[in-house]
């Protein structure tokens, strides 16, 4: 969405200054920097991340992308005033609490110190899913009024959470809105599932890639499909897993019967989420949202939630009887969480505070 903004040009007093949105991921930093308005500058930049080759690696992908993101607006890098940061792990003000998708020496160190040091000027961090649902907010001018609950389908199920008025929600130690943790009352073939941590029924053993390798296999397994031609693809079930996308793009049935049943099972959970939260606004990211079945997806997670939201989360009881929540896909796309995160890094600065 971001990356076909024009370039802004600066004031001739030089009294611009402009804000850049790191969003760390397992394979690439997507760096993106906006104006004092809040207005996108240049274009979305994407480099490695490095980040199984330890933090310090990654500290020179982020200053390439910083270079990189100076060149595309025609700014000088110097009037870079602040930095947001997003990683793909817990943290905690600013300290990695778990390695998730990072090597082990990031855990304990005080990045966002680490790197304001590096860079000599001011960094604020979160996780991966608030800064993208914070930068989702950010998108949708017209929600204001409502919350936003975020969820990403991906490796595992992340999620972030926006209030009203648009504070981001994170908890008494930044560790909330771990939406993959909620339990689901079904089962298979008798047994609760495990997600990749080995807990028992949660959501994210049902919505995860990890679940879906699980699924794929089972039904490939099976007497019905075994004539599928991912039987007769000599690869790990990985790669299989990652196939599926296009499968069900051509309306294969396993495809559609694994990624029906993920989308039922999620829009039940969020159901549950709806009566905890009350949020409005539901939005789904991750690589689902880029997919033509997206709309065929979104039917079956809203018949799950309809058969668990209790009514007040469907619909009002006063006439006209508006709906309450809405469920609806991402519009960022890969640019939402360093979207997100410029923003943060525009609120450090005094200046701009109170802007927008």
């Amino acid at each position: 969405m971001g990356a076909n903004v024009k370039p802004q040009a600066k004031r001739e007093d030089g009294a611009d200054r402009w804000f850049a949105g790191l969003d760390i991921g397992g394979t690439t930093v997507k760096a993106m920097l906006v104006d004092g308005a809040g207005e996108q500058a240049g274009s979305l930049v994407e480099v490695r991340s490095n980040v199984h080759l330890g933090y310090r690696e990654t500290f020179a992908q982020l200053r390439k992308a910083l270079g990189e993101l100076s060149e595309s607006a025609g700014v000088p890098e110097k009037a870079i005033a602040a930095v947001g940061l997003d990683v793909p792990a817990p943290c905690c003000d600013g300290v990695i609490w778990a390695k998730a998708n990072l090597s082990a020496d990031w855990v304990g160190v005080d990045i966002q110190s680490e790197l304001a040091a590096e860079l000599g000027r001011p960094v604020t961090m979160t996780n991966d899913c608030n800064a993208a649902a914070y930068g989702e907010y950010l998108y949708r001018k017209e929600h204001h009024n409502l919350g936003l609950l975020f969820v990403a389908p991906g490796t595992g199920l992340g999620g972030g959470l926006v209030l009203p008025g648009g504070q981001l929600y994170e908890g008494a130690h930044g560790l909330a809105l771990e939406v993959g943790d909620l339990t689901v009352p079904f089962r298979e073939k008798g047994q609760l599932p495990v997600d990749g941590r080995g807990r028992e029924g949660c959501l994210e053993a049902w919505v995860s890639l990890v679940a879906l390798r699980r699924q794929l296999e089972a039904k490939l397994a099976t007497r019905r499909f075994a004539n599928h031609p991912l039987n007769q693809l000599d690869a790990p079930i990985e790669e299989k897993a990652f196939r599926l996308r296009d499968y069900a793009e051509q309306h294969d049935t396993l495809a559609l019967e694994i990624f029906k049943n993920q989308a039922f099972t999620l829009g039940y959970a969020l159901g549950d989420l709806a009566s905890i939260l009350d949020p409005g606004l539901i939005v789904i990211g991750g690589g689902l949202a880029e997919t033509g079945f997206r709309d065929w997806f979104l039917a079956e997670v809203h018949k799950g939630f309809q058969k668990r939201a209790m009514k007040p989360y469907l619909h009002s009881p006063i006439p006209p009887y508006p709906q309450t929540t809405f469920i609806e896909w991402a519009i960022g796309g890969d640019a939402s969480a360093a979207f997100g995160m410029a923003q943060k890094a525009r609120s450090l600065d005094p200046a701009y505070s109170l802007a927008g």
